[in-house]
């Protein structure tokens, strides 16, 4: 049997989820997120609703998984939990309204909080994953509004 270019894909996929760290599907997550949030927005645009409907929800369960995940003995998961819940009041703001503004606001935190956490895996040793041109810029931009008294902290 054949196997088409599309199965090939799949299958692909299927092996990078199932041999990934938790890192790392955290990272596809983000990824995810940030994709679905596109499509929303661009379902919107065309004013196709169901799609932007759907996508938002896809959105809203990856930052709901996100939430319940957070270990709340880290004095930082108190800081992602307002994050988590600012973009849930975004995604369901904008899937009210039909707001591209809203969601493209949404998919700018999930940038930074994606560019984040792939610092994270940098600093922590995850030799393969780099920073592009474009997410340096984010986090330079990121650590440009940490206030000096936040940064020695």
């Amino acid at each position: 049997m054949i196997m088409n270019m599309n199965t090939y894909a799949k299958q692909y996929q299927r092996n990078k989820i199932l041999t990934a760290s938790p890192a790392e599907l955290t990272l596809m997550l983000y990824d995810g997120a940030i994709k679905f949030s596109n499509i929303a927005i661009k379902a919107i645009e065309e004013k196709d609703y169901t799609t932007a409907n759907i996508n938002i929800k896809k959105t809203e369960n990856i930052i709901a998984e996100f939430k319940r995940s957070l270990d709340h003995k880290y004095a930082v998961a108190k800081d992602y939990d307002d994050i988590y819940d600012n973009m849930l009041k975004g995604l369901l703001n904008a899937n009210i309204y039909k707001s591209t503004e809203i969601l493209n606001g949404v998919v700018s935190q999930l940038r930074y909080t994606r560019v984040a956490w792939k610092s994270v895996m940098i600093a922590n040793g995850m030799k393969h994953i780099t920073l592009d041109e474009s997410e340096q810029k984010l986090l330079s931009e990121v650590e440009q509004a940490i206030p000096e008294d936040a940064k020695q902290a």
